[in-house]
């Protein structure tokens, strides 16, 4: 009878993203903090007793990565000598970008195992790998199918395949449905390792996507994992254990004032502790209506911490003004000063205005507000 085998579950490493819409300094931070996921998963691996780690697709982000992040990343995997990777393409390094592929088999060390074909791969004595490499960027068909018809014998059987069991949101990594959602059972299968979808998502109890071991943008809330996997025959469920494995960490925060008395203080609460933020790109969305002074403690609260995190972007557009001629009186009792404040404020709240026009007007008053506040 088969003993239980344990291996790391991981996927979309996107080695060599080049997250153009970031200034330089914080590109070479994300980069960086992707290449140092190799020694990671690692890490994982020997924490918790597993002698491989499957990669389940798009360790590369394009078919035409450079050459040192090629090299490199063999490099790493090199140095962790101890564990077997498995490295299977996916859409982003599909098995068709020949160069890619040639240059990792000429480069590769002994513990790389490439696996770019259909066809099992024997991991270690009664265990086998049934790998599902794309050969294009949608392939259009779901390429699991071979694995109900593969004959292994009684080895215990690991499916590994790239793809969407589901109608995943186009707007980010998923695309049409492809991958039979209960491939799994259909095929006999003790565990099937997904890659595509970059947060983690089961998918029964024997299919799951382990989502990328860095972050690449807000979409998803928890915190990326490696899921570690043991498995002991084809009929017992395989135990699933998520270990986190991000350095850097994205935030939305969508912060909506009403209700509070005190907004700087409701801020605050929200916010991550100083000494983590440095590695936080924190995106900020307020929304709500305030007062107009309020409204520039806010911002210049915002101002203020923005500096502490990697990255920070704070959006006001739905954050209204509540007049209020007190306000106004601030700025000005009786002169042109207050008769502009009147303009903007009347124009934020006329009903015959567009809503874009409205918020104009709004944003206006406050940075009138703000230069006042200044003097």
């Amino acid at each position: 009878m088969p003993q239980a085998f344990t291996f790391v579950h991981s996927s979309d490493l996107h080695l060599g993203k080049p997250f153009g819409r970031f200034p330089e300094d914080v590109r070479v931070r994300l980069r960086q903090a992707r290449a140092d996921t190799l020694a990671t998963l690692a890490e994982v691996a020997r924490a918790h007793g597993a002698g491989h780690i499957l990669l389940a697709g798009d360790t590369f982000d394009q078919t035409t990565p450079a050459p040192k992040v090629i090299r490199q990343a063999l490099n790493q995997m090199r140095a962790q000598k101890d564990v077997i990777w498995v490295v299977m393409p996916g859409n982003h390094d599909h098995a068709n970008a020949t160069e890619l592929w040639a240059q990792i088999a000429r480069d590769k060390p002994d513990n790389v195992i490439v696996a770019d074909a259909p066809s099992p791969i024997a991991l270690a004595q009664d265990v086998v790998v049934l790998p599902a490499p794309p050969f294009e960027r949608h392939p259009g068909r779901d390429l699991t199918d071979w694995f109900d018809g593969a004959d292994t014998g009684t080895a215990i059987r690991i499916g590994l395949a790239h793809g969407s069991v589901t109608d995943f949101d186009s707007s980010e990594e998923g695309g049409s449905s492809v991958i039979a959602p209960d491939r799994a059972a259909r095929a006999g299968l003790a565990y099937l390792a997904l890659g595509d979808w970059h947060g983690q998502l089961e998918v029964g109890a024997r299919s799951a996507y382990s989502g990328a071991p860095e972050s690449d943008g807000f979409k998803h809330s928890h915190a990326p994992v490696a899921l570690v996997v043991t498995v002991e025959s084809n009929a017992a469920l395989p135990r699933i254990t998520p270990v986190c494995t991000s350095k850097i960490n994205w935030l939305r925060c969508d912060f909506d004032v009403t209700g509070h008395a005190d907004a700087l203080a409701a801020l605050a609460a929200l916010m991550p502790p100083l000494a983590q933020r440095a590695q936080v790109l924190m995106d900020l969305r307020l929304s709500g209506r305030i007062r107009a002074p309020q409204r520039v403690a806010l911002e210049q609260a915002v101002a203020q911490i923005a500096p502490d995190f990697l990255w920070h972007r704070a959006d006001f557009s739905a954050l209204g003004l509540l007049p209020d001629t007190a306000d106004l009186d601030v700025l000005d009792s009786h002169g042109a000063l207050r008769a502009a404040a009147q303009t903007l404020a009347d124009a934020a709240q006329d009903p015959a205005h567009s809503q874009e026009a409205c918020a104009e007007a709004e944003a206006a008053l406050s940075l009138l507000f703000s230069f006042a506040m200044e003097t």
